[in-house]
Order: structure tokens, then C-alpha cells, then sequence
């Protein structure tokens, strides 16, 4: 399985909030996806990609419980490609800290899962 995570930064005219999404393959097939704005307003393009990729996350895990159900147990970390290179140097050190300080703490369940090494951030270029 491999996800993709991405969002816009204030791209709402109305009320500048963001819209991220997702989407997981399994193999070739896309399995799970979303498009959807989020709930708070960002104040820099690092934060919301991590926002983002938070949400990619929590639905990776639903995915790969539904996975062992059907005896499909993952043994590797699950890559998910971001395209901000600032978000995943968030995920990676809990030091990052003047960057990070604001974000709410139901966002910083990515860094659990980083350190748990049930997931991997890879950098992707926005225009792959």
C-alpha cells in the first residue's frame, strides 16, 4: 500500500482555509481517497502539508486494520509521498519546535507513527 498526500494553502477566497487530500493504493488500485477543506486556518504551506498528512495517517491506520481483518498483515513502514520537505522534517524531529508549537497536539500523532516506523515520509515533487 502507498499513499499520496497534498494540499493548497489558503486557497479559499472566502474564509483562506485550505483544502487537502489523499489517496492510497493497493498494488495499482486506489482504494481509498479524499477531498476535503480543513478545518482551521494555516499560517504557513509547511503546516497545512503537515495538517494534511496527519489525516493521511489516521486513515492509513483504519486501512491497514482492515487489512490484518483480512489476514493481509503489513510488515514494512507504509510510504506516503508529501511534497513539502518542511513538513517532513517536522514528523522526524519533536525539536522542530518554533514552527510547530501552535499546531494543535491531535496533529502531532504523525511523529508517533514515524518513530514507530509504521509509516514513511518520502518527498515527492509536486509536479510527479
Amino acid at each position: 500500500m502507498t499513499g499520496y498526500s497534498d494540499s493548497d494553502w489558503a486557497g479559499s477566497y472566502d474564509d483562506r482555509k485550505s483544502t487537502s487530500g489523499y489517496v492510497f493504493y493497493l498494488v495499482t488500485n486506489i482504494i481509498s481517497w479524499c477531498l476535503k477543506k480543513q478545518n482551521s486556518i494555516t499560517l504557513f504551506s509547511a503546516e497545512v502539508e503537515y495538517i494534511a498528512a496527519n489525516e493521511v495517517v489516521c486513515q492509513l491506520v483504519w486501512l491497514r486494520r482492515v487489512l490484518n481483518d483480512l489476514q493481509q498483515n503489513a510488515l514494512d513502514p507504509t510510504i506516503i509521498f508529501c511534497d513539502n520537505m518542511s513538513a517532513i522534517a517536522m514528523t522526524k524531529n519533536p525539536v522542530f519546535h518554533a514552527r510547530s508549537k501552535h499546531i494543535e497536539l491531535r496533529y502531532h500523532f504523525i511523529r508517533d507513527m514515524v518513530s514507530k516506523k509504521e509509516i514513511q515520509l518520502v518527498f515527492i515533487n509536486t509536479n510527479d
